[in-house]
């Protein structure tokens, strides 16, 4: 009976993701109107900022995760033929991420659910001097971020694109 519960609602869960998958524009929006309705929450209650610093680390780690390459050029692979290209003599491969979209909003949705009931709960409300908290994320923030850039800079790789390359004719040569 449990059994058959638990895989009802296994289906159910998994048919809604399917439902959403496409429609990235409107997950984004989903997520940023949970992350709002959450710092509504805290600004409101005038609490829970060891929630909120959680869940600040938790979504900078996910970001991270984001941007970091699946296999990372840094590290010493076998060629495997999956490495990013860093000489001009090596054939393009596309970038993969180690987090791939849909599990970075799936992530940032879940979490931003799980703080908010962790808001419902005064055990999770412990006093804390917010101000510590906001240097010591927004420190952690330029560090890694700073960290990551360089990664970046140093493997020639970018993690976002915008659409297919558009490439320009070649002048023509006139008689």
């Amino acid at each position: 009976m449990v059994t058959k519960f638990y895989r009802s609602m296994s289906v159910r869960y998994q048919s809604l993701l399917d439902h959403w998958t496409p429609h990235v524009r409107s997950r984004w929006v989903f997520a940023v109107t949970l992350i709002l309705i959450f710092v509504l929450r805290i600004l409101l209650a005038q609490g829970w900022y060891i929630v909120t610093y959680a869940l600040g680390i938790y979504h900078l780690n996910l970001f991270i995760a984001f941007l970091t390459p699946k296999i990372d050029p840094a590290l010493d692979y076998e060629d495997d033929g999956l490495g990013l290209p860093t000489h001009t003599s090596r054939e393009f491969r596309p970038f993969i991420r180690r987090l791939p979209e849909f599990k970075f909003w799936l992530g940032i949705v879940k979490s931003t659910l799980i703080g908010l009931v962790c808001t419902l709960f005064d055990c999770f409300n412990v006093p804390v001097f917010w101000p510590i908290l906001v240097m010591y994320f927004i420190t952690l923030l330029c560090i890694t971020m700073k960290r990551q850039i360089r990664h970046m800079i140093k493997y020639k790789y970018i993690p976002f694109t915008h659409g297919k390359p558009k490439y320009q004719q070649a002048p023509t040569v006139g008689t």
